[in-house]
């Protein structure tokens, strides 16, 4: 039976809507080469000693979701597993609520870890740069309460926690501004804290100088392959591993599904020039 173009097209369609959903349900797990930038700020975490508190600022919103999220998740995961606090911040307004998610996630795999203790989300602020200069002078007068209310002075978790000096490194999770760029100028070069983040795959060329310049930033997370590749320096499948798996199944069958094309295109080709050979014999 010869197939139609619009049947050919849905077929297509068809093959690549399975070939993408199957490692979403079952994870493939396939490995991926480290980059430098990715071990750089693995390793800013690993290193930093257990009871040390640390800032993850999540300056993205929704949109940005599937590149950024999996990065928020898996530096949660990686300093809960040494044993560090996590102070949630936001220069974007929706970054609270994403923070909360995240932590709701994690919670799942740490559910010894305590909000007020081992945790907490102090909210949005305002103001960009110029909220990351007032923080290096008090955390307290910058949020004077978390983002749900409790007093700076109540929670545990920022007992010592005067100035942004106080913290061992910072992550800036930025999808624009503000973002990586703010925390690098008021938080490292002002402050002095290690500063390292991710950002999305289109944006992460525009920070590379930051890295190679006197270690402003201390590694980097680019796009959704970066975020797998911190995945598997934890040892993980989680979503940004199975989300590439879907990506690479899908490039793929598009090269086979180009190869078939071409391989159809030259065979009509040859019949051609065939059929109009006999028929010049013909005449």
């Amino acid at each position: 039976m010869k197939l139609t173009p619009l049947l050919e097209r849905r077929i297509i369609y068809l093959v690549l809507l399975i070939a993408v959903t199957i490692p979403l349900l079952i994870p493939i797990g396939w490995k991926t080469e480290v980059s430098y930038h990715v071990r750089m700020a693995y390793d800013l975490i690993e290193k930093t000693p257990a009871g040390k508190a640390v800032i993850i600022s999540f300056d993205y919103d929704p949109s940005t979701m599937t590149e950024l999220h999996p990065m928020a998740m898996s530096m949660i995961e990686h300093a809960w597993k040494k044993d560090q606090i996590i102070i949630a911040t936001a220069l974007w307004p929706q970054g609270p609520q994403l923070a909360d998610k995240a932590f709701t996630e994690m919670l799942k795999k740490f559910p010894d870890k305590k909000y007020g203790v081992d945790y907490v989300n102090l909210g949005y602020k305002v103001g960009g740069m110029v909220t990351i200069q007032a923080m290096g002078r008090s955390m307290e007068t910058v949020y004077p309460e978390d983002n749900s209310g409790t007093l700076y002075q109540d929670i545990p978790a920022l007992k010592k926690i005067r100035t942004l000096k106080d913290i061992s490194w910072i992550s800036s999770l930025s999808s624009g501004v503000p973002g990586i760029k703010e925390w690098v100028m008021a938080g490292h070069d002002m402050n002095g804290v290690s500063v390292t983040g991710g950002t999305t795959a289109i944006s992460a060329p525009g920070f590379i100088p930051y890295i190679n310049s006197q270690n402003q930033l201390i590694g980097l997370l680019g796009g959704l392959k970066a975020a797998a590749e911190y995945e598997s320096l934890l040892g993980l499948v989680g979503p940004a591993s199975n989300k590439m798996d879907s990506q690479s199944i899908a490039h793929l069958l598009i090269l086979v599904f180009i190869a078939i094309g071409n391989l159809k295109a030259w065979r009509k080709r040859k019949a051609d020039r065939e059929k109009n050979t006999l028929g010049v014999k013909n005449a």
